[in-house]
């Protein structure tokens, strides 16, 4: 019990000190995301067609 009144306690500081983000934080993180969701797939794209060709 005492573990999970110092969790929630925990918890209870970090949404106290946590703000909303700007649309400008989220606009940039979006960006980020999605650049390296594009990088990841271009990788595996990548690698298929390298297998591809090599087998």
């Amino acid at each position: 019990m005492a573990k999970l009144k110092e969790f929630l306690q925990q918890c209870y500081r970090v949404l106290r000190i946590s703000r909303k983000p700007e649309a400008k934080e989220i606009k940039q993180v979006s960006k980020i995301s999605a650049l390296g969701l594009i990088i990841i797939g271009t990788i595996g794209f990548i690698i298929t067609v390298l297998f591809v060709l090599a087998f």
